[in-house]
C-alpha cells in the first residue's frame, strides 16, 4: 500500500452488482463484501461475492470480510471468493499470519480489524501491525460476538493515537456519515475511511449520500 497522499475510501456491505457500480462511480478505492457473520448488515453468499468481485475494475480493491479465525480456513475463503484483500474481523493468533503469507497469493493484502473499546486497543493494534498490511479500527465488541456494522462511533482520540504510532496504513470505521466524516478525518488522520450504514437508506446504498460523503472527504 502506498504512502498516504489523500484519504482512501472503502464502501462496505456491498450486496449487489448495482451497489458495486455505484460505489465505483462515486470514487471508491475499495469495496467491502461481507461473508457469513454472527452479526451486522450486508451479509451475502460466497458465490455472489465472487461474482461481484469479478466485475470490479482492477484499480478498485475488493475486500472479503471473513469471520474465520485459522489460516487454513481464511485462505480457503479468499480463494473461494476471488478477492484481492481479506479483512479479518475477529481477533486471531498473530502466529497464523505466517501460514497466511505462505498460502495466499503474494498479491493478497491482509487487513486486521481492531475494535477500539479501551486503551488496550493500542497494544492489540501494535501487535497486529507487525504482521498485517493494514489495520482497520472499528466499533464492535468481540466479547459479545459483535464484529462491525454497528453504526456507532468510538473514541477517536484513541484511534488518533494508534494512527500516530503505527507504521502501516490505518483505516477508520464505525458510525461515519456525511455529517461527521470531516471531523473524523481531521481528528484521526487515517490512511482511509470505511463507510456502510452512514450512506444507506432503508438498508440500500444511496448514491446521493455516498456522493456527499465522498465530496466531504475531498475537502479534507
Amino acid at each position: 500500500m502506498p504512502n498516504k497522499a489523500r484519504t482512501r475510501l472503502k464502501v462496505c456491505c456491498i450486496s449487489t452488482s448495482g451497489e458495486a457500480a455505484t460505489a465505483v462511480a462515486c470514487g471508491a478505492d475499495a469495496v467491502g463484501l461481507v461473508a457469513h457473520m454472527p452479526s451486522g448488515p450486508g451479509v451475502i453468499e460466497d458465490d455472489l461475492i465472487l461474482n461481484i468481485a469479478r466485475q470490479i475494475p482492477p484499480a478498485v480493491a475488493t475486500w472479503l470480510l471473513t469471520s474465520r479465525t485459522t489460516a487454513k480456513d481464511i485462505v480457503e475463503h479468499v480463494l473461494t471468493c476471488g478477492t484481492n484483500t481479506v479483512q479479518i474481523v475477529k481477533p486471531i493468533d498473530p502466529g497464523e499470519y505466517q501460514e497466511l503469507r505462505l498460502d495466499l497469493p503474494a498479491s493478497t493484502r491482509i487487513v486486521q480489524v481492531v475494535h477500539v473499546e479501551d486503551e488496550y486497543s493500542f497494544e492489540i493494534a501494535q501487535e497486529y501491525s507487525r504482521v498485517a498490511d493494514a489495520v482497520l479500527l472499528d466499533s464492535g465488541r468481540p466479547s459479545e460476538n459483535e464484529l462491525g456494522g454497528t453504526g456507532r462511533t468510538h473514541n477517536w482520540d484513541l484511534s488518533r493515537h494508534i494512527v500516530e504510532k503505527l507504521d502501516i496504513p490505518v483505516f477508520l470505521a464505525g458510525g461515519l456519515t456525511p455529517q461527521n466524516i470531516i471531523e473524523a478525518i481531521e481528528t484521526v488522520k487515517p490512511y482511509g475511511v470505511d463507510v456502510c450504514s452512514g450512506v444507506r437508506v432503508n438498508g440500500r446504498l444511496n448514491s446521493s449520500k455516498l456522493t456527499e460523503f465522498a465530496a466531504a472527504i475531498s475537502c479534507t
